[in-house]
């Protein structure tokens, strides 16, 4: 298990890093601010992240979105002095909440935790997307999305709450979504089967979609739409 420590104070990122040392944890790294932690995120993949809440500039919880939006399937777990965020921490998606000081044993219990939820996630097929506009968060079934665009590395994702961002480019979210009914119709477009309302043929064979529930227009192209066809010729 490869795990972040985010914390400004050094003595607790030193403290943290001995008990799970103790625990047989030795992949680990630290990081001592949001700016720090969010490119050690952008390069690397971390199953947890212990994350302090009270910190400067950037607090832990504005700091957890920003997480579970850059990797969906990272765990984190709050620790803070304080109790009162502990409703806000879970509402973001956090596996557990240590309120210092804490013990060698709750930091055990709160790993066992990760563990099971991952062992969950792999086993689940109940795919979320977690998409973001401005300083909005959006938790998407695969069956609200009318289509997805693709944005340079990141995609956008049309759904009946507008266009959203999902940090993650097209190939990767179509392989996500191969098994919920997603067609790739071009290679900026990736469209929904069961939220197509009608299909028109255009010049030089392309297909023009449109959808039940929104009012935009895609266009594959020349080789969309003959996979598209060859997929459903029978």
């Amino acid at each position: 298990m490869k795990i972040l420590i985010v914390d400004d104070e050094e003595l607790a990122r030193a403290r943290l890093k001995r008990m799970l040392t103790t625990l047989e944890m030795n992949e680990i790294d630290e990081a001592s601010n949001a700016n720090e932690t969010v490119e050690l995120v952008k390069k690397s993949k971390y199953d947890l992240v212990f994350l302090d809440i009270n910190m400067p500039e950037t607090s832990g919880l504005e700091l957890g979105y920003e997480l579970k939006y850059l990797d969906e399937n990272i765990s984190i777990i709050f620790q803070t002095a304080y109790e009162e965020h502990a409703l806000k921490a879970f509402n973001i998606g956090a596996v557990d909440y240590l309120v210092k000081p804490y013990s060698l044993e709750q930091v055990r219990e709160a790993i066992a935790r990760v563990q099971k939820i991952v062992e969950e996630q792999r086993k689940s097929e109940d795919l979320r997307i977690l998409s973001k506009t401005g300083e909005s968060y959006f938790l998407l079934k695969p069956e609200d999305i009318f289509y997805v665009k693709a944005d340079l590395s990141e995609v956008m994702i049309r759904s009946e709450k507008g266009f959203s961002y999902y940090a993650q480019k097209i190939s990767d979210l179509q392989e996500k979504l191969k098994l919920y009914n997603f067609v790739r119709v071009h290679r900026s477009y990736l469209v929904n089967i069961n939220e197509i309302k009608e299909i028109q043929t255009i010049e030089q064979s392309k297909l023009r979609f449109s959808f039940k529930n929104c009012s935009d227009i895609v266009e594959s192209s020349k080789d969309g739409a003959k996979l598209f066809r060859d997929k459903f010729s029978g």
